[in-house]
């Protein structure tokens, strides 16, 4: 068991991000990770010529990705994934700013009768954009080198913290969750449904409103997301970090901050940072050489607390191959479309329809005709995400063919369900061809009789392949009381730590509400945190 510097557990954007910047640093670092290949939710695979990201569909520059992409040296030609919104047959392509107003048309020709209800939800995103204006303004400042440029630090830097801490006690005023703040806005349930439903239960609002911000600072990368990780992933190993794929960590030693995996394999390190889920971490960590202190008081009441709480909201998604040329979808929707197919509102579709014994808990119904009769029903008024590749690369597909990625937010009770009954399958593939069915009588007619492949991921596929609680795809579920991470972004450098000397924490786990920014940012604090540490031994 060789010592490293440093030891990075999960190799999504955090760990990749904390290990990227220990290997520049001239450290001995070691990532592991428990899947075959590195970067988490931001993935992807090729199929028959066919190129699809499996994880997240664009990036959030929100002042992170590019200056960190600068700062580590790492070169990436970036596309426009330009955003469409629509309802119906009703879509509006956004472009800039002044595109909040074609969104507001949008929404008063579904909804006449609250026009001016409309118009109140239009001025609240405008104010949240504003404030993201002011957030977001300037890159971060964690990822330049200030002493080297003082006069940015006076000229730049100076006079954004004064409108930041001018602007943050605004921000804390929208921290409701969105249903609730759209609630003193409009009492149009089905108005309200349609904006509130892009989003994942009880987000709070200024996270949920600000998300007009960041359709127009979406990025693609040529090739498709996963440049990304594998970009990092090359920076690491030409620097002489390691990395080790296919391991998955079973024991944590919080005093000699060695670890153990699954195969008996040991590692070592003088520093660890725990990039994967936070339970994990606190079932791994071996209390029981501990004596009877603070310290194993500590971790124990942390593996206490954490054992109830939730993951957050997770998806459905189909990846869809198709014999259709990119023009056929260019015509419909931009690359990034965020799609209804109805006004009506998810609201009339309650989940205590089919009889859940808690929130978030197993489903009583064993009546399978109702069951997915339900499913039919919310899969007709949900949102979609949708995401075609090939209109930002034209070399993610072969000639004249189109490949489709669809997503909603889908309850990952549903589907743990249906396996317990024993048609988990069955009802995967009836949420497929549902979502197929549904497409086809909206906005994507003539997509039935052109698909040439189809494959799908529930929220349990997703729980499998990342270890993550709840199929989560970004961290702590919103409706945790209290949510376990820290949700103050003056406070985010604190979040990297834990209660064991010697050990930090980064990723969707740590900070809510989470993202990828989020998880680049942790992974970022805890790399800076163990290189002092190191300096200081």
């Amino acid at each position: 068991m060789s010592a490293h510097d440093a030891v990075v557990v999960g190799g999504g954007m955090a760990g990749l991000t904390a290990a990227a910047y220990l290997a520049q640093a001239g450290k001995k670092v070691l990532l592991l990770e428990k899947e075959a290949e590195v970067g988490g939710l931001v993935s992807g695979f090729a199929r028959k010529g066919f190129w699809f990201d499996a994880g997240i569909r664009a990036l959030e520059n929100s002042g992170i990705v590019r200056p960190m992409l600068t700062q580590l040296g790492i070169d990436i030609d970036f596309l426009p994934s330009p955003v469409s919104v629509g309802i119906g047959q009703d879509v509006v392509r956004l472009s800039g700013e002044e595109s909040l107003a074609d969104y507001g048309a949008l929404l008063a020709r579904s909804f006449p009768a609250s026009t001016a209800d409309v118009a109140a939800i239009i001025a609240e995103l405008r104010k949240v954009m504003d404030y993201m204006d002011v957030l977001y303004g300037i890159d971060n400042p964690l990822f330049l080198d200030l002493k080297g440029n003082p006069e940015y630090v006076y000229r730049t830097i100076l006079p954004w913290l004064l409108k930041y801490t001018l602007t943050m006690p605004k921000v804390a005023k929208l921290g409701l969750p969105v249903e609730q703040h759209l609630g003193t806005l409009t009492q149009d349930k089905a108005l309200l449904d349609l904006v509130a439903q892009h989003f994942f239960k009880e987000t709070p609002a200024f996270f949920a409103l600000s998300y007009f911000s960041l359709y127009l600072d979406y990025l693609y990368p040529r090739g498709g997301t996963a440049v990304l990780p594998a970009k990092l992933k090359a920076l690491i190993l030409s620097k002489g970090g390691e990395i080790r794929t296919g391991v998955e960590i079973d024991r944590v030693d919080p005093i000699g901050l060695s670890l153990r995996d699954r195969q008996g394999g040991e590692y070592a390190g003088r520093r660890i940072v725990w990039a994967a889920n936070q339970k994990s971490l606190y079932q791994a960590l071996d209390t029981q050489g501990l004596p009877g202190g603070r310290l194993r008081r500590t971790i124990e009441d942390r593996r206490a607390f954490l054992q109830d709480k939730k993951g957050g909201d997770s998806v459905f998604t189909l990846w869809l191959s198709l014999d259709l040329s990119p023009e056929w979808y260019a015509q419909r929707a931009s690359a990034h479309f965020f799609y209804t197919p109805a006004a009506t509102g998810l609201s009339t579709v309650l989940l205590a329809e089919i009889a859940p014994a808690s929130p978030g808990g197993d489903l009583h119904t064993r009546d399978k005709a109702s069951f997915l009769a339900w499913t039919k029903r919310w899969l007709e008024l949900t949102t979609y995400e949708i995401s075609c590749p090939v209109l930002r690369d034209p070399s993610l597909a072969p000639p004249g063919k189109t490949g489709l990625i669809v997503s909603s937010l889908m309850e990952y009770s549903l589907f743990r369900h249906a396996e317990s009954l024993g048609w988990g399958e069955e009802y995967r593939n009836f949420c497929a061809q549902t979502i197929i069915e549904v497409l086809e009588g909206s906005i994507l007619g003539g997509l039935k009789a052109a698909v040439i492949e189809l494959s799908s991921a529930s929220p349990r596929s997703i729980e499998r392949l990342t270890g993550n609680s709840e199929g989560a795809i970004t961290g702590w579920a919103f409706t945790n009381r209290p949510v376990p991470a820290i949700h103050s972004l003056p406070k985010v450098a604190k979040s990297i730590l834990t209660p064991v000397p010697g050990i930090y924490q980064a990723g969707m786990w740590t900070f809510s509400p989470s993202g990828l920014p989020i998880s680049i940012l942790t992974g970022k604090l805890a790399a800076d945190r163990v290189l002092k540490d190191l300096a200081r031994s």
